[in-house]
């Protein structure tokens, strides 16, 4: 009879601790993505130091982004061969820079979004999901929440 109590115990315990370690591991994964949005806007930022002028993007990390970027080919404007930002394998796919595997419940694995001040406004406004946010910031980079598609991980804040 006792052996019953502690196995319930147990089990009542372990079931308690369950949704505390679920959080702490999506509130790792979110850190580890929003360390790699840095990483990638500290990345533009550097190239623009280089060369005075911004790398060319369609707004995403897709493969023509992640290759200007990573290795030092001489191709679309990086004239120098400069590569500018190191990428963990976890981050790449065919579509090119993305969310690791498991940030999305689902399974999808997203590019990161890119917005960059190229006319000198000193703000950019950006739409998550259905809400604008703004920033001083010359570059932002950022991928929608898992738990709340319309707040930004990364440096949009």
């Amino acid at each position: 009879m006792e052996i019953l109590v502690v196995i319930s115990i147990i089990g009542l315990l372990a079931g308690l601790a369950f949704p505390a370690i679920q959080g702490a591991i999506l509130a790792g994964k979110k850190a580890e993505v929003a360390a790699m949005a840095e990483s990638i806007k500290t990345a533009i930022n550097a190239f623009y130091s280089e060369y005075s002028f911004y790398p060319s993007n369609n707004g995403f990390t897709d493969t023509n982004f992640l290759s200007l970027m990573t290795t030092t080919n001489t191709q679309g404007g990086n004239v120098r061969g400069i590569s500018f930002l190191e990428v963990p394998p976890k981050f790449t796919n065919a579509q090119g820079l993305v969310t690791p595997a498991g940030f999305y419940k689902s399974g999808a694995r997203t590019n990161f979004s890119i917005a960059i001040d190229t006319q000198g406004l000193g703000n950019l406004s950006v739409m998550v999901g259905s809400r604008t946010y703004t920033s001083s910031a010359s570059v932002t980079v950022w991928v929608s929440d898992p738990s709340n598609p319309n707040k930004p991980v990364g440096t949009l804040k």
